[in-house]
């Protein structure tokens, strides 16, 4: 294994640079250094650039959304070996603290949101992986790297949002957001039990895009439609029986909880980068519940046996592949949606 390696670091002024780095090595007995095969530009990237993620430290290479080959391992991993094809949580967790004995793996007292936040990331030929046990999942052999690329993070995201709708047969769910949480979210919702869902988004080609993959059975644009009379019409003017933020825009949360049937959940898996109004005068007597937060990745397992049989396909959120020698590049395009791009594949 060579010595130094290619990695993406942001700085403090939020610019980013490929730079030469040294290949990170075992700290930990719970640790694994895996060869990143691919590898993603996930939005918390971005928000971690424009300076709205403030436990992020500078100079920490970017990036948490990977698969790849683990090379080495500490004397404590147990259930990986060298040469394991593995997809990372984008949580790195114990498994014994009070809230990851709970599921709540985002709050672990010992790690959380850890890989490209504040320690070395993904967008790297190789990374240094805390709690490797929990935070790395084996991928199964008729499952490729693109297949499970997503697993840890965009997918969890999106299973996460539809899991906190507490979803029952026949519901109805509003998804605000036709970005890969959010179609990953529409598709998770399928699969808990909802018959029906319902696409928002202001950019017409991604709705386009959640229509033409099955994915929503009804689309509406918020710049074009009255999305609260549009729900209310699909819905014997009850409104959604959940609500999925999966947006973060300016206004996309007073959407949410104005399209929300009484009674029911809204879950905002949306980073925002201003603070949000919660008008409690205003939505009175609706008896909304309210749940946010990171996402608790604790279902990759099942996440990659559902790839596995087929039953969920994330293949489509790849619109390009570049290599990590292009990277600052595919940010830009990245950012800039441009070629209607949904998520970009760096290898290695």
């Amino acid at each position: 294994m060579p010595e130094k390696m290619k990695a993406l670091v942001c700085r403090q002024n939020g610019s980013i640079e490929l730079v030469e780095k040294d290949i990170p090595q075992i700290i930990n007995e719970r640790d694994a250094v895996v060869k990143v095969t691919l590898s993603t530009i996930c939005t918390s990237d971005l928000h971690i650039m424009h300076g709205c993620v403030p436990a992020a430290v500078p100079d920490t290479v970017l990036g948490h959304e990977f698969v790849g080959e683990i090379v080495d391992t500490g004397s404590a991993v147990k259930n990986l070996q060298i040469g394991d094809r593995v997809a990372a949580n984008c949580i790195t967790f114990c498994g014994e603290c009070y809230f990851c004995k709970r599921g709540y793996i985002n709050n672990c007292e010992n790690g959380g949101w850890e890989i490209g936040c504040k320690i070395d990331g993904c967008q790297a030929e190789y990374v240094r992986v805390p709690f490797a046990d929990t935070g790395l999942t084996r991928i199964p052999d008729n499952v490729s790297y693109e297949n499970a690329l997503f697993t840890g993070d965009i997918l969890s995201s999106g299973y996460f949002g539809a899991e906190l709708c507490e979803i029952q047969k026949g519901d109805t769910i509003a998804v605000i957001g036709c970005g890969p949480v959010g179609l990953c979210a529409m598709m998770c919702a399928k699969i808990l039990g909802a018959e029906k869902i319902i696409a928002l988004d202001i950019d017409n080609k991604r709705l386009e895009c959640a229509k033409n993959l099955n994915l929503a059975d009804y689309t509406a644009n918020p710049n074009e439609t009255d999305v609260e009379k549009f729900v209310k019409n699909l819905t014997h003017n009850r409104g959604a029986d959940g609500v999925i933020e999966a947006a973060g825009g300016e206004n996309t949360f007073e959407t949410a909880w104005k399209i929300a049937r009484p009674n029911s959940v809204v879950a905002v898996v949306a980073m925002y980068e201003k603070s949000q109004i919660l008008p409690l005068p205003d939505m009175y007597g609706k008896n909304l519940i309210f749940k946010t937060g990171g996402v608790d990745a604790v279902h990759c397992e099942k996440l990659l046996h559902l790839i596995s049989e087929g039953k969920i396909n994330t293949d489509f959120l790849i619109s390009k592949k570049m290599p990590l020698s292009e990277i600052e590049k595919a940010y830009k395009i990245f950012e800039a949606k441009e070629e209607d791009c949904l998520k970009i594949a760096i290898y290695n």
